[in-house]
């Protein structure tokens, strides 16, 4: 046999282990070279790893959640034709743009679990599918549906699937992922059921903390822990400014992103740090130093399949409103198409978070560390409400916010909340130069 050993290549950025998030090929497959084999996170980006070579994989080391240290034996390779050989050096690979490397959103997050140094056994089939034979040959699934399997750690080879040539549909997976009885063949008998109609559920599913998911976890823990939170929330009366921003989207030219809150906001927030530059900040740990920005770089929390990301809108401060809702709906669609470069997920000062239609009454945002606050929008709603002495019905709105409390005092946060309220019911004013 003619071996060559392929290491954990150097992903550059200091970075000394990575993280296997899902492994495209098997002991036993044959590979080209260049042909993809793993996809594995660091810190700071999702890469994909090609094959160096072209061969037989003969052995492959660790599962998805596992964290694998740079130069480690990685995959082994039988190779036709010259001697036996050994790759010394780690291969360097270009990591391409961050898939993801998500910050700290507004929900709170468990903690990752605990995870071993050595290299972990792959993940079980859950509970539904594991009394199912394991199948042999291609596997019919589309993309979207094996990118599901993997997050959720379910191998599909266990997973009925009821498609065309046994081809493995959405509700099929659908089924395996929440525990149910997979669609009998035809012919076969069906489930009991009792005289109502239910049937009894049993059953757990187990979901491996990785990639991610993994990532977003640790540093919502790492923010909660460190971070004294001082929350602060006030309601907004938003009559006037949804009156303009429905003037204004009315008029908007076809193709152009229509206004919502957040722009508004952001051009809101840039006049009012002006004056509270210590909510404008970030706090470098390392030097034991708050660094105060004069330019605004704007994070936007923002869902994605892969969870949430907060892409950044540079330079707010120079932007017009309808700028600022083109690009937030640019860096918005390439975070959710895992397009986005590092450059538009990371360096934002301050973040705003919006739940849109379930926006709720009140949340409380985890701040996007180093940050030293997070803005979120909750849900506007017509309220009746005592104004000049008469009830009437306005729009209202509330504004949820977290400051450092280490470095934001808790009456320069209630201050900065206050004056961006003042800009919003009176939005004309965002407009007009101080």
């Amino acid at each position: 046999m003619t071996r060559y050993v392929f290491k954990m290549p150097d992903l550059g950025e200091g970075t000394v282990e990575a993280e296997i998030v899902a492994w495209h090929v098997k002991v036993g497959d044959q590979v080209t070279e260049d042909q993809v084999m793993a996809e594995v996170m660091t810190e700071k980006a999702a890469v994909e790893v090609p094959a160096p070579v072209t061969g037989r994989v003969v052995s492959l080391t660790g599962g998805p959640g596992d964290m694998v240290r740079v130069g480690a034996e990685l995959v082994v390779f039988d190779t036709a034709g010259g001697a036996e050989e050994e790759a010394g050096e780690p291969v360097q690979v270009e990591a391409p743009a961050p898939a993801a490397t998500p910050a700290p959103t507004p929900s709170p997050a468990k903690a990752a679990e605990g995870r071993g140094e050595g290299p972990k056994p792959s993940p079980q089939p859950s509970p539904a599918s594991a009394g199912e034979g394991v199948k042999s040959g291609r596997i019919m699934a589309s993309p979207a549906s094996r990118r599901r399997a993997r997050e959720a750690g379910l191998d599909l080879a266990v997973v009925h699937g009821s498609g065309p040539g046994g081809r493995i549909t959405r509700q099929d997976l659908d089924s395996a992922l929440s525990g149910a009885v997979p669609p009998a063949a035809p012919g076969a008998p069906a489930a009991p059921r009792s005289s109502a109609g239910l049937a009894r559920r049993s059953g757990t599913d187990e979901i491996r903390v990785i990639g991610v998911r993994r990532v977003i976890a640790n540093r919502m823990t790492d923010a909660k822990r460190n971070i004294p939170h001082f929350a602060y929330v006030e309601e907004v009366d938003v009559t006037e400014l949804e009156s303009l921003r429905q003037h204004l989207n009315a008029r908007l030219p076809a193709g152009a992103a229509p206004l919502t809150y957040l722009p508004f906001l952001i051009a809101a927030l840039a006049r009012v740090l002006e004056d509270y530059p210590q909510c404008n900040a970030w706090f470098d740990a390392e030097r034991n130093v708050v660094v105060r920005h004069r330019p605004l770089h704007a994070g936007v929390a923002t869902q994605t399949p892969d969870g949430l990301k907060v892409p950044v809108v540079r330079h707010a401060e120079a932007r017009s409103l309808w700028e600022i809702a083109e690009e937030i709906k640019r860096v918005s669609e390439a975070a959710r198409s895992g397009k986005a470069t590092k450059e538009e997920l990371t360096g934002s000062t301050i973040t705003v978070t919006s739940l849109g239609k379930l926006g709720g009454i009140v949340s409380t945002p985890i701040i996007n560390a180093p940050e030293m606050a997070i803005i979120g929008v909750n849900k506007a709603i017509e309220r009746p409400v005592v104004l000049n002495g008469a009830i009437t019905v306005r729009r209202i709105m509330n504004l949820s916010s977290s400051f450092d409390h280490r470095f934001v005092d808790g009456y320069d946060a209630a201050a900065m909340i206050q004056a961006l309220k003042d800009l919003l019911e009176h939005p004309a004013t965002i407009f007009i130069p101080g």
